[in-house]
């Protein structure tokens, strides 16, 4: 497509052929709004979200495929634990490449791609879900897998292109939180699927999301574009690399998102092997906690703004310890009920730390703006290639906390029967972070002055209690 406009179409930035936008000044009141900017960013963020979206049911579809394999499968417990953990990994590992290939190759082209690349591993499970098919060949499929966990982190990074400084937490938000919802989605798929169909029809749940993957792909192609100012700041990723508030912040992630990815996934074998629930019994049980988890994100994010975003993470990792002391205490009373009521307040838990968390991260980069000697326009600016830069190495080592805890399940069950091991380790876990919150962007010794309360746009306030 060419012409003029920031689409291509209007009288604003110019666009080239292949749906390429060469100018793209958001800051620019008079660009946003008269220029047609604000159009033009809104319209690349819902259909972000609906590919972000599939991508997220994708990775995750092995939470739900494992309540499919009843014991014609010849897969025990433990080994239905590594097969969602495999899923994990690389959708954790595959994020890092995914943040460089909307600068390399286009926001709108990359979507189109990562949504296509879906096709693979949905495909594969729908040839190869059937009794007698080999360990390996699942696992090897459950990697491919991932492939959905990498489109967040080029989705993200994508849309934060899009939007100015003071629109950025809302636009992020929606665009997390509406990819986080294809969990409980994927789950919701397959309850419909064993309440009618039972749970020998797996291949049915593959069946929907076949031409979905197709439809995303489409959407992308004809009403997304690439923006040609993006570019990849390798000085940035050094500098983040080197930063070690970059490691603090993708320790807490893993506590918050790991957390809720890897409950995600777990859930329903936990309730199908530790409480003995049917498949129907676990997956009506199941999409419950990632739902709520998914719609408080965006709370989270606007708690955080509003009372500080080390605050809201500290409160809601002290929660998230008696959460779990809840869940341990069920655990070794065998009582659903109260496992239920505590093992969801994790999943909404994990959703406002998701969001709290996410929103420090620009306020610190700032704050060491300004200790270098940086301000206004100079400080903002560093605050924003840092921050960007750190995003995607904070969000792929947060989600190997899905995981760790994945992890954590296979070997409690394999060494007690139960997940009671591993809801002690989550507990310890959870403490921890308390203390890191607290003793790196809470504590205020004598010697440190105060950081500003909040950065322009929004961001949270942060306390730096130490130079990175």
């Amino acid at each position: 497509m060419s012409g003029q406009g920031t689409d291509g179409r209007g009288t604003g930035g110019r666009a080239t052929g292949g749906r390429w936008i060469e100018r793209w000044e958001p800051e620019d009141e008079t660009f946003w709004h008269a220029g047609g900017g604000e159009r033009i960013a809104r319209r690349n963020l819902w259909f972000s979200v609906l590919a972000e979206h599939i991508g997220f049911s994708v990775w995750s579809l092995w939470s739900v495929m494992v309540l499919f394999m009843g014991p014609a499968y010849g897969v025990d417990p433990a080994g239905k634990f590594f097969l969602i953990a495999t899923a994990t990994l690389v959708g954790a590992v595959i994020r890092i490449p995914y943040t460089f290939a909307v600068a390399r190759f286009g926001g709108r082209n990359w979507t189109v791609v990562s949504a296509l690349l879906l096709l693979l591993p949905t495909g594969l499970a729908y040839a190869v879900m059937a009794p007698g098919t080999s360990y390996g060949t699942f696992v090897l499929v459950a990697a491919l897998t991932g492939v959905g966990g990498g489109n967040f982190a080029s989705s993200m990074t994508n849309i934060n292109a899009f939007f100015p400084l003071r629109k950025k937490g809302w636009a992020l938000g929606l665009n997390a939180g509406g990819g986080n919802i294809g969990v409980p989605v994927v789950q919701l798929v397959g309850l419909l699927v064993i309440g009618t169909a039972g749970a020998l029809h797996p291949r049915l749940v593959l069946g929907v999301y076949l031409p979905l993957i197709v439809v995303a792909a489409l959407c992308a192609a004809l009403f997304m574009d690439n923006l040609a100012p993006v570019r990849n700041d390798t000085g940035a990723v050094r500098e983040a690399v080197r930063s070690r508030h970059t490691w603090i912040m993708a320790f807490l992630y893993v506590g918050t998102f790991g957390s809720f990815i890897g409950y995600g996934f777990a859930f329903g074998l936990v309730l199908q092997t530790q409480f003995g629930r049917t498949p129907l019994q676990a997956a009506a049980l199941t999409f419950i906690g990632p739902l709520l988890g998914s719609l408080v994100r965006p709370v989270g994010g606007a708690l955080a703004d509003r009372h500080g975003g080390a605050r809201i993470t500290l409160a809601t990792f002290a929660v998230m310890a008696v959460a779990a002391a809840v869940v341990l205490y069920a655990s070794v009373v065998e009582s659903l009920g109260i496992f239920l009521v505590g093992f969801i307040a994790l999943f909404a838990l994990s959703g406002l730390g998701n969001g709290s968390t996410y929103k420090m991260i620009p306020a610190i980069f700032l704050t060491h703006g300004h200790g270098a000697g940086l301000a206004g326009e100079a400080a903002e600016a560093y605050g924003r290639r840092l921050s960007g830069a750190a995003m995607g190495l904070i969000g792929a080592v947060g989600a190997l906390g899905g995981l760790g805890i994945n992890l954590a399940f296979r070997e409690s069950f394999r060494a007690v029967g139960s997940g009671t091991g591993a809801f002690v380790a989550f507990l310890v876990f959870y403490a921890v972070c308390m203390g890191v919150t607290w003793a790196v962007y809470l504590r205020r010794p004598a010697a440190v002055a105060p950081v500003p309360d909040t950065v322009p746009g929004g961001a949270p306030e942060v306390t730096v209690a130490v130079e990175a």
